[in-house]
């Protein structure tokens, strides 16, 4: 890949941007490829896989957007010294800058350090002679890859480009006896197997069910002629080619996470609650192979998906303490779980995913050991690097004191206000330890006064796509109207949240005060686009609604604003056009129709 760093940069906030190489750990060597003796790599000892954790919806609908307000109104939602004309302004810039900034530049992990025979993503930036490359991060790639389009940061000739590189190279590297999947490794140059701890010949269906992700979301973005019409060609015949029915070995109950030609099943199956909701989608949407729905049952039979309280989150579908947070994430990237909901999550997965990423959060900000030096600003657990050179699965019942930014940042669609947070401050007061070429390393902990020097794909590139989702909900719309993930969907049962009338997805921010946790207020960041307060209401037959808006101490004083507007059956969404809050507590009441009230606590950031 040819180096654009000259083009690039990209400071955030206003703030330059730390330059530097990202140099191997000493003494560290290259995993094992055919032929070549194993070295120390800080992954699972053999015979362990990689650690992993164990609707009535529409689309968004018309943004209600409150008129100007007087200079009487406004002074009660005023920073505590009026601001100048224009700065309120400014911080809306700086906050579209910092993330245009923040995805561009962890884009660049993939366009410009990918591997350049196969053009697929280095698992890693260890420096080692021989670096396998990732089927999962070549999934997350090339979603990346659309977001960066439809950004303007590289063409569709350009993308496409490489888009075809990488088919051809998985079309040519691909085996029969393989059933249409593909180890976790592959060598870039040979297109030969690395083994990943149990083989080199060991095929790993939830790596493979990333890269078809990503393989849907570019063929529905790219639908022109031309080379387009031949991309989606083999992306589709790659898609097809892949045998999930093989994974189940004809039992019904559950799929396979490994099979290896020479060994057979290798006894692990794909079971919930973790990161590869998206692999039985697409195991039960192929048009080719696909899976018995009764399969998917075997998804639920674990303690891993139960509702758990979770440092003040009642949170459905939770492994014990939550898990990583990349659980949230890596199906998520495609799936929008605005629009699913199960018997196990009924209030719906975006609802779900949010509680867990606040009750992370929770966990760092109120209950973690104070020497791991975490803040309201800097929090989040998850999978990556640690200190030893190894990879941790890190959460609240695993906690090294080692924070992934991918952990917050790749949460920007649940808790936007509070991942932007942990992006100032990465940004600048921790600037010069985290921040390279690709954006913010892999990990850092303050509490050891170390961080990474290396990125690894399954981190950095969630970043742009999640950030994106939570932009324009582009890959969202993507995955979701491809007509297979439209059918995995149906036939897996998913259905729309069940939610009731009001603000069930404004999910209330709660504190710990003495030996209970209360309700705070739900809140909120402008979003960087729109300039707007977002503010998701429900409800079930629609009509004629009233807002208003006044300070929670007070609520029968003068209204800040009010207005009456038609809401569409299912989800809605209010917009407030207001300057930049200080957090005061505020209180938005909904009059609905049947003469039925709800009230949200807000605080405006």
């Amino acid at each position: 890949m040819g180096d654009s760093r000259e083009s690039f940069p990209m400071p955030l906030a206003g703030e330059a941007i730390a330059k530097g190489p990202c140099l191997p750990p000493p003494g560290k060597a290259a995993p094992r490829a055919p032929g070549l003796a194993p070295g120390p790599r800080g992954f699972p000892p053999p015979g362990k896989p990689r650690p992993r954790a164990t609707g009535g919806t529409n689309a968004l609908s018309a943004i209600l957007a409150f008129a100007k307000l007087p200079c009487l109104a406004l002074a009660l939602l005023a920073l505590s010294a009026q601001p100048l004309p224009g700065s309120t302004d400014r911080a809306l810039l700086l906050d579209r800058e910092a993330l245009d900034g923040l995805q561009r530049q962890a884009f660049m992990y993939f366009w410009e350090f990918g591997e350049p025979n196969s053009g697929m993503a280095h698992d890693a930036d260890f420096g080692w002679d021989l670096r396998p490359i990732s089927l999962s991060g070549t999934g997350f790639g090339m979603a990346t890859l659309v977001v960066a389009v439809d950004r303007g940061w590289v063409t569709r000739e350009m993308a496409v480009e490489r888009l075809l590189k990488i088919t051809g190279f998985l079309t040519r590297n691909s085996r029969p006896e393989w059933h249409g999947a593909f180890p976790h490794w592959l060598n870039g140059a040979t297109g030969e197997p690395f083994d990943f701890d149990q083989g080199q010949d060991v095929l790993d269906v939830v790596e493979t069910s990333f890269l078809a992700q990503g393989l849907l979301i570019a063929r529905e973005y790219f639908n022109g002629p031309g080379s387009e019409a031949r991309f989606r060609e083999e992306a589709t015949r790659l898609w097809e080619a892949m045998d999930w029915a093989f994974f189940t070995d004809g039992q019904g109950k559950g799929i396979f996470w490994h099979w290896s030609p020479s060994k057979g099943f290798l006894g692990l199956k794909v079971k919930g609650y973790n990161e590869a909701l998206v692999t039985y989608v697409l195991a039960a949407g192929s048009p080719t192979h696909p899976i018995d729905p009764k399969s998917f049952e075997f998804w639920y039979q674990s303690p891993n998906y139960r509702r758990r309280t979770l440092f003040g989150y009642s949170v459905e579908g939770a492994p014990p303490g939550g898990g990583p947070l990349f659980t949230a994430q890596y199906s998520f990237i495609g799936l929008d779980p605005r629009m699913l909901a199960d018997e196990a999550v009924p209030s719906g997965y975006f609802v779900r995913n949010v509680r867990q990423t606040l009750s992370n959060r929770e966990y760092c900000v109120t209950h973690a050991p104070r020497a791991n030096r975490y803040s309201e600003n800097f929090w989040g657990l998850t999978a990556s690097q640690g200190p030893n050179g190894g990879y941790g699965v890190f959460s609240p019942l695993n906690d090294q004191g080692i924070i992934a930014p991918t952990a917050a940042l790749s949460s920007m669609p649940y808790t936007p206000h509070y991942s932007m947070e942990f992006l100032g401050f990465v940004s600048t007061r921790l600037k010069d330890m985290v921040w390279g070429w690709y954006g913010p390393r892999d990990a850092v902990s303050l509490r050891d006064d170390w961080s990474s020097p290396h990125y690894l794909a399954i981190d950095q590139l969630p970043i742009v796509s999640m950030a994106e989702n939570y932009r324009s909900g582009l890959l969202w719309r993507l995955f979701m109207g491809a007509p297979e993930v439209r059918e995995g969907i149906a036939r897996l049962g998913f259905f729309e949240p069940r939610l009731p009338d009001g603000f069930p997805e404004a999910v209330v921010t709660r504190v710990l005060r003495g030996a209970k946790y209360h309700d705070d207020a739900f809140v909120l960041r402008r979003h960087p686009d729109s300039g707007l307060y977002l503010i998701p209401y429900f409800l079930k037959e629609g009509g004629e609604v009233q807002f208003s808006l006044t300070e929670s101490r007070a609520p029968n004083e003068t209204d800040i604003a009010r207005v009456a507007e038609t809401a569409t059956p299912g989800r809605n969404t209010l917009g407030l056009d207001l300057p930049m809050g200080n957090g005061r507590l505020l209180l938005l009441t909904m009059g609905a129709p049947g003469g039925k009230n709800y009230s949200l606590p807000l605080r405006l950031y």
